[in-house]
Order: structure tokens, then C-alpha cells, then sequence
């Protein structure tokens, strides 16, 4: 069966964007994102929360005459995959290939899971939560920046108590370091 898997690029103290909403700290070097790349190939459906996908959506149409490799490859990725966006403020989403759904309804991820062909990506830490403690998450793919800033959104939720089995790790040239973490059965 088909996962869901959060990929989150966090602070070291857990944050994905600080407290000024700003997450310029976390832009992956050329050997990180090959990684993420490789990592996302596997995604068929990506499914986000209203900030994710405001952000996520420059792939759609950034232009990629000049832009290296690495860039060129994840925007392929992205643009090939299905989207589903949970808004309840959204009146309609501007990319292709994209669903909107006014609100997160655990039940209809589950057969969304028993239905896919391949693995499902849950992006954005808001709409990771309630996937989270829905216990619908079965994979986690952390990439934790060498920096600490103090506070911000969390990448993970509080009160949700999950068990792990650590499946891989690395760290990177920069300092970078990716953990990938199974829900223990």
C-alpha cells in the first residue's frame, strides 16, 4: 500500500519558518536538494495546506532556461505529480493538475491511500498536524538545518505522540542532516 510521507526542512530546534515567517535559512544547497529530489520521486499526489501551496505553486511557471539541474529536475517532479490543497479561504488554486478541498477529512485520505498507485506527500507543518494525529502519516523525512531560530511555526505538532523507527540517516556537506523515521508498528 501506498504511504504518506511528511517531508519537512527544519531549524534545529524544529522550526520551518521563524518567527517572521521567514525560512530563507532553509533553501537547500545543490547536494540537499538532489537529495530531496530523489527522495520525492516516489510522490504521485502532494497534498498542502493554503501556505505550502502558495509557496510551493512558483514551480508551476518559474522560468528554467538558466536554472541548474537540480532546479530543472524538481520542477519536473512537481509539475508531473496530482495536488490536492485543503483551504477553507482558497475560492480556487491557479496551478495544474491541482484539487481544492475546503477541509482535511481524514477519512477521505485513508481511501485516498487504499486507492493510490503511489506514494502520497503531505507538505506544511498545519496540515501535517492533523494527518499526524489522525495517525495517517507512515513515513517521515526530516532535514534538519544547522541553525537555531528561536521560534516560529513548529514542523512538528505538540501533542501527538508517535512511535519511530529510524530508517536512514545522513548528513550533508553543510550541515545539513536527513533522517527518515517509519511510524513502528
Amino acid at each position: 500500500m501506498p504511504k504518506l510521507v511528511y517531508t519537512a526542512i527544519t531549524s534545529l530546534d524544529g522550526y520551518t519558518a521563524d518567527a517572521d515567517g521567514g525560512f530563507d535559512w532553509s533553501a537547500p544547497d545543490a547536494e540537499v536538494h538532489a537529495h530531496v529530489n530523489d527522495a520525492e520521486r516516489a510522490i504521485g499526489t502532494y497534498l498542502y495546506g493554503r501556505r505550502m501551496y502558495e509557496v510551493m505553486r512558483a514551480w508551476e511557471s518559474m522560468p528554467l532556461d538558466d536554472e541548474p539541474e537540480v532546479i530543472r529536475d524538481y520542477a519536473a517532479i512537481w509539475r508531473a505529480a496530482d495536488k490536492i490543497v485543503y483551504s477553507s479561504t482558497l475560492d480556487a488554486v491557479s496551478t495544474k493538475k491541482t484539487v481544492l478541498e475546503h477541509e482535511f477529512d481524514a477519512d477521505a485520505v485513508r481511501a485516498l491511500k487504499a486507492a493510490a498507485h503511489a506514494d502520497l506527500g503531505i507538505g506544511g507543518p498545519t496540515l501535517a498536524a492533523h494527518a499526524i494525529r489522525a495517525g495517517l502519516v507512515d513515513e517521515y523525512n526530516l532535514y534538519v538545518c544547522p541553525i537555531i531560530v528561536g521560534g516560529g511555526l513548529p514542523g512538528l505538532p505538540s501533542n501527538a505522540n508517535v512511535r519511530l523507527t529510524l530508517l536512514e540517516s545522513r548528513t550533508f556537506g553543510n550541515g545539513v542532516v536527513f533522517s527518515r523515521y517509519a511510524v513502528a508498528s
